[in-house]
């Protein structure tokens, strides 16, 4: 990488959090590619996924990628319970519950206070991603220019909650689990289930019927890549941080604010950023359909579906050339325009 690049762990004390409680000397770890504008106004915010650091998500930023780092400052801060921000395995007593709202209210001052940053010309998110930067344009709408919904919603839908729960279930039976936030030891073979559970979803159907886990991914069967591409990848985490990001993601919803009471269109209504609304044609968790519900409260909303039978990794298609031309060729011209 031969762009300037800059790194470092931002200290927020104790955070109050939007549901009740604190984070006790809360922590946000942090990434910039890219040189900030004289003026700052060529900052794009790019939040992190379900159980994914910085590192994890990097390979698109590049100037022949989709974020091009000769031209936008791009800054990658980590979600909390992702392991490298405040997280169960890290910080003592983890509270009940963190959400997208406190990761925005730390994310802005993170900018405010590191990078003296008051306006974004974008988020770009995908996934969890995705949701918080759509928190972000309900939460500060006179800071945010766009945002780039890839594979997200505005509010959790209740068949992805459906999804979340079974995943939860299944961490939470598992004997190491204390009952409230954590695990005595990693719970193995509450993690293989996991995996194999995720593995059905995160994927099409489409997917699986055309062989891509073989041919595109290179299992030389099925069984080595459930191993390998979901076993391990879950693995890598500490069972306390997934359990309370999948808490995170059931609880996202751009309402679930005094502002708002509840009313998700007239929190969609309050943005004033202009919307790229990016499903998976094939996506599992968040539907175009999901998308297309929120569309006419947006002021400024565009649907452009990634036509892909790769299910919600369509977004993050970093084995696959052709989605990653198709969001490549829709978020440059979003940015520029």
């Amino acid at each position: 990488m031969s762009w300037p690049q800059q790194e470092g762990v931002f200290a927020l004390g104790d955070l109050p959090l939007h549901k009740g409680g604190v984070l006790p000397d809360a922590r946000l770890v942090w990434k910039a590619h890219g040189t900030l504008s004289p003026a700052r106004d060529n900052v794009v915010l790019y939040p992190t996924s379900y159980g994914a650091q910085h590192p994890d998500l990097e390979w698109l930023i590049g100037p022949e990628g989709i974020l091009d780092p000769t031209r936008w400052f791009i800054v990658i801060p980590n979600m909390f319970t992702n392991g490298l921000s405040s997280s169960p395995s890290n910080t003592a007593p983890w509270p009940a519950l963190v959400t997208a709202w406190d990761n925005v209210a730390a994310q802005r001052r993170l900018l405010q206070e590191v990078f003296r940053i008051g306006h974004l010309h974008c988020v770009y998110g995908w996934s969890m991603g995705a949701q918080q930067a759509y928190h972000w344009a309900a939460a500060h709408p006179a800071e945010v220019a766009r945002i780039v919904v890839n594979c997200g919603s505005a509010r959790t839908a209740v068949h992805n909650r459906v999804f979340l729960a079974g995943l939860m279930a299944v961490l939470e039976a598992a004997p190491d689990y204390d009952g409230r936030a954590l695990f005595s030891a990693q719970p193995g073979r509450a993690l293989r289930a996991f995996g194999r559970i995720y593995a059905g979803w995160a994927l099409s159907q489409d997917f699986y019927r055309a062989g891509l886990h073989l041919s595109a991914l290179g299992a030389p069967d099925l069984e080595s890549f459930l191993v390998r591409d979901w076993e391990q990848r879950f693995a890598r985490r500490a069972a306390a941080d997934l359990l309370a990001q999948l808490r995170t993601w059931d609880a996202g919803d751009i309402s679930d604010h005094p502002r708002y009471g509840g009313d998700l269109a007239r929190a969609l209504g309050a943005i004033e950023a202009r919307v790229l609304l990016m499903p998976g044609e094939t996506d599992l968790y968040f539907r175009v359909a999901d998308n297309a519900a929120e569309l006419p409260h947006l002021k400024h909303g565009t649907l452009l579906p990634i036509p892909s039978i790769w299910g919600h990794r369509a977004g993050n298609p970093q084995p696959n050339p052709a989605d990653a031309a198709f969001i490549k060729a829709a978020v440059r011209e979003f940015l520029a325009g």
